[in-house]
């Protein structure tokens, strides 16, 4: 009896076993259709993107959510499909859609080859920007090297901006590009500084209302929403100064791509209709000329 047979069947039998996520991505639309209902994944308090209030969810990300179940009842020619919210962990957003618990994630998030290895993602809806949360009477040097002046007069020096930054304490939230980028920066330019990380905003705001820290680097969006929408915050700002900006994209679940073009094509919609841009401007302000150019660049043909 060979043995050659039983190789191939095993071998057969692995590499079904390897695919199975896969095959279970690629019947997005099928389960949609099948069910009648769409599960729209979210991290509660995020907003302006994402927040929940008792059973009412709302933001920016959760209505350009609903706009695309329209399009996706459209496309499917079945009666109204029921919503189903389901509230995740920010660490583990990504695993809701690749276990197929969620059919699409509605939080915007930041594309990376890490999270590629679980996900895939839409086309932008959002440009995010690091900015940063500082008190109105933090040290002259500090708000000057933040803001991208000089911290003295003079010529600038390594050794001077780097004098401007050492020796404070800084704050993240825990985990993700923004603790990294801090990281980085203080590993180029050689300077003593402390970091603190956080698990939510209410935390990360405190630390600098209280002295306890100086500068609360973020998604400039949510720093500037936490302060119009909390009071006790007068003495503090956020300075008009954006770090570094990265595209932020709904997720969609990873290996489907008809399911990711009829997203993508739901969203490319809005923006050529200019729905987009009037729900931007309801949660997130009225965009500038460098936001409306981007819309122009993410809206597919």
């Amino acid at each position: 009896m060979t043995l050659n047979p039983i190789k191939s069947t095993i071998r057969a039998l692995l590499c079904l076993v390897a695919a199975l996520p896969l095959l279970a991505a690629a019947d997005t639309l099928e389960r949609v259709r099948s069910s009648n209902s769409m599960t729209l994944a979210f991290v509660p308090e995020v907003a302006p993107f994402s927040s929940q209030q008792g059973e009412q969810v709302s933001g920016y990300g959760i209505d350009l959510c609903r706009r695309i179940a329209q399009r996706v009842q459209a496309e499917l020619g079945a009666g109204e499909l029921k919503l189903n919210f389901l509230a995740v962990a920010d660490a583990k957003k990504t695993a809701a859609l690749a276990t197929g618990k969620a059919d699409i994630l509605c939080t915007p998030s930041p594309e990376s080859l890490a999270a590629r290895q679980a996900v895939s993602f839409s086309v932008p809806v959002y440009t995010a920007g690091l900015g940063v949360l500082v008190r109105e009477d933090a040290p002259q040097t500090l708000l000057a090297v933040l803001s991208g002046q000089p911290a003295h007069s003079g010529p600038t020096w390594r050794a001077t901006v780097n004098r401007g930054l050492a020796q404070h304490t800084y704050v993240s939230m825990a985990g993700g590009v923004t603790q990294a980028w801090i990281l980085e920066k203080v590993r180029r330019l050689g300077v003593v500084v402390k970091l603190l990380t956080v698990e939510s905003y209410d935390q990360g705001v405190a630390l600098i209302a209280s002295g306890q820290a100086d500068a609360f680097f973020s998604e400039r969006m949510f720093l500037e929403h936490y302060l119009r929408a909390h009071s006790g915050t007068e003495q503090l700002q956020v300075l008009p100064r954006i770090f570094e900006s990265v595209p932020v994209a709904l997720g969609v679940p990873r290996g489907d791509e008809d399911w990711r073009l009829l997203v993508d094509s739901a969203l490319s919609e809005l923006y050529r209709s200019g729905e987009l841009e009037r729900l931007y401007t309801e949660h997130l302000g009225k965009p500038g000329e460098a936001e409306q150019a981007l819309f122009k660049v993410y809206a597919l043909p």
